[in-house]
């Protein structure tokens, strides 16, 4: 008899247990949408289903932090694994490893010192390790008609840097120009200080650098000029939308925008100002417009002081 009652004494809590049991339970529809957010690794995509599934499910939301928990430690791990894998690569990189670079191809429109339309294209190449990057830029502006040459503008330049912590990093720099209708056959210039890092979004970048700068020009004339000098720089980027991004950036000629650079000494000052937008075509592929001030206060005799150049070209993201 006693058994008997125990018996229906454990039917009866099983059977009001149960209904709670299952309402401690996550739901099997709510799960399984959670279940498929977490399979993309979106973690904006399992943030916006979880926040629903706790104002639909109020009485599982620790449940449904726990999944998060889960699932937020599972991502900084593989992050973590993934930079680690990433500074071992570079450890092991040769010279000649983790090169990439953009090349541009368009043609310009120039008014200044010579007033033409004419063909432009450039160059650039970078490599990045975990403290050091390497960049090398290039660019050529050629415009010849009826057998003479109206446009002659050649730009090379190298830069290195280092990290030296989160926000501030050494670099170096050496330049040549070449630039006739300005009024040098050629011009050096060698560069070193301090760079910091002002802002590094997601969507916006802004970085300056400045420092002690010596000059050589070669004047058309025959003349020669060595001089002093000091260079300001101006490093900006702005993505506006997923496929449209002004930049300001002083190192690299062929990246989407433009740069900000002045080197001033004690007679002259060259400032070379180049503002651009850029429009996604494809993953790789850009169209670019950008329109550029090219200063120098002390020209040679017979040159203006101020040249501009519009540009309108295709960059290839390599």
């Amino acid at each position: 008899m006693v058994a008997a009652h125990i018996g229906k004494l454990a039917l009866a809590t099983s059977l009001l247990a149960s209904p709670v049991a299952a309402l401690a339970e996550l739901p099997e529809p709510v799960r399984a949408m959670i279940d498929a957010a977490i399979a993309t690794g979106d973690e904006a995509k399992v943030r916006t289903v979880t926040d629903l599934a706790r104002t639909t499910n109020p009485s599982e939301i620790a449940e449904i932090d726990a999944i998060v928990a889960r699932f937020g430690a599972a991502m900084a791990a593989r992050r973590t694994a993934e930079a680690e894998a990433k500074k071992a690569a570079l450890r092991k990189a040769r010279l000649f490893d983790n090169w990439g670079g953009r090349g541009e191809l368009g043609g310009f429109r120039a008014t200044g010192n010579s007033a033409n339309t004419g063909v432009t294209a450039a160059l650039s190449l970078d490599r990045q390790g975990i403290d050091w990057r390497h960049r090398l830029t290039g660019r050529i502006d050629y415009q010849r008609a009826n057998g003479v040459t109206t446009r002659e503008q050649y730009l090379g330049r190298y830069e290195p840097n280092v990290n030296v912590s989160d926000d501030f990093y050494v670099y170096a720099l050496a330049q040549y120009e070449r630039d006739r209708f300005q009024g040098f056959s050629d011009r050096y210039a060698v560069s070193g200080g301090m760079g910091y890092q002002a802002l590094k979004g997601k969507e916006v970048q802004l970085s300056l650098k400045a420092g002690p700068a010596y000059r050589v020009t070669q004047f058309v004339d025959g003349r020669e000029e060595s001089r002093i000098a000091g260079l300001v720089a101006l490093d900006f980027d702005w993505q506006i939308t997923d496929r449209l991004k002004l930049t300001q950036d002083t190192n690299a000629v062929a990246e989407t925008g433009g740069s900000a650079v002045a080197i001033i000494d004690s007679r002259s000052t060259s400032i070379d100002l180049v503002t651009g937008l850029d429009a996604a075509i494809a993953r790789k592929l850009k169209a670019r417009f950008s329109y550029a001030v090219e200063y120098d206060s002390n020209p040679a005799p017979g040159a203006v002081q101020t040249d501009t150049l519009s540009r309108v070209s295709l960059i290839y993201d390599f």
